[in-house]
């Protein structure tokens, strides 16, 4: 058996979706919740083994509240299952911990598809959102390690998004750490570049055919 929390802000939707959920064998919905505080509180209480979680929500939202989540109780799963089908709202739910993505669009069967999915461990993207992490994770992968091994992953994240012409603080919501964080990896970054600016930077890394498509 399955055991299901809801979190969405919209009380018509949550009854909808446990309506939906309770049809389907082998699934339990154990409580629902209107906010990203609410949902901590009770998966601390209920112990779910999925999280559905919406990420737009009054008081906290769905991002922090499945960091926090996924830190305090790393065995609960968390899916997203939104409207948003934005690139960052992706990356940030991801980095945040999140092992699915769904929009709202979605159907029954993929809902359950995703439930049963992510019970035997796997992370699970609806069609769309699953081009845009193929296609970004793919881009970096074909430029930033070759043509600077000596960056770290992270240091190579952080130039890739810095050519597309992200400042720091769409960086820092790109990758869910704090601006502080990428003001750091931006100063290791020039270091290891030998570079004394950021324009020089990012003009090296363009050089070497990163962030080519700016604001990807």
């Amino acid at each position: 058996m399955t055991t299901v929390l809801v979190v969405d802000d919209h009380a018509m939707f949550r009854a909808g979706m446990i309506a939906v959920l309770s049809a389907m064998d082998g699934i339990t919905v154990v409580g629902e919740a209107p906010d990203g505080a609410t949902a901590i509180r009770l998966v601390g209480e209920v112990r779910p083994d999925v999280v559905l979680m919406d990420l737009r929500m009054p008081g906290l939202d769905g991002l922090t509240a499945t960091a926090r989540i996924t830190e305090q109780h790393p065995g609960v799963a968390v899916v997203v299952l939104t409207m948003n089908d934005d690139g960052d709202s992706v990356f940030a739910a991801l980095r945040a911990g999140a092992r699915g993505y769904l929009l709202k669009e979605a159907g029954a069967d993929d809902v359950e598809r995703t439930l049963a999915a992510v019970m035997r461990g796997e992370a699970v993207f609806g069609p769309r959102v699953a081009e845009q992490v193929v296609g970004f994770f793919s881009g970096i992968g074909r430029s930033s390690p070759q043509a600077f091994p000596h960056l770290t992953v992270r240091e190579g994240e952080v130039l890739d998004l810095m050519a597309r012409g992200l400042d720091n603080a769409s960086i820092a919501r790109r990758l869910f750490v704090s601006e502080k964080t990428v003001r750091n990896r931006v100063s290791d970054v020039l270091a290891k570049l030998q570079a004394r600016t950021r324009a020089e930077a990012v003009a090296r890394a363009r050089d070497a055919g990163i962030g080519g498509e700016a604001g990807r």
